[in-house]
């Protein structure tokens, strides 16, 4: 089982990561006032566009998440090895 730390770090991740897809999908697309055909061009630029987003967003999500559980485990390292000097220093 996962320690609470991780689930935390996670549910961020996964809450920032539906918010910034939902600011995605809903922002207005440009409008273009040629003919249908640059209206094609535009689609099938849109898409690959987007396609390259979810690549860039997905590396980015992935390294967040491989941050966020570096950056938990120091932080477990570091408090053990503070509860360890306490304990050291009331026995001493």
């Amino acid at each position: 089982m996962r320690s609470w730390r991780v689930k935390l770090i996670f549910l961020l991740v996964v809450y920032f990561a539906g918010y910034a897809t939902a600011i995605y999908t809903l922002a207005p697309a440009p409008q273009n006032q040629a003919n249908q055909a640059a209206d094609e061009q535009t689609l099938a630029y849109s898409a690959f566009k987007s396609d390259e987003f979810a690549k860039s967003f997905n590396a980015g999500i992935h390294k967040c998440i491989e941050f966020g559980k570096d950056a938990a485990s120091r932080t477990a390292k570091f408090i053990k090895q503070k509860m360890n000097e306490k304990q050291v220093q009331g026995d001493g």
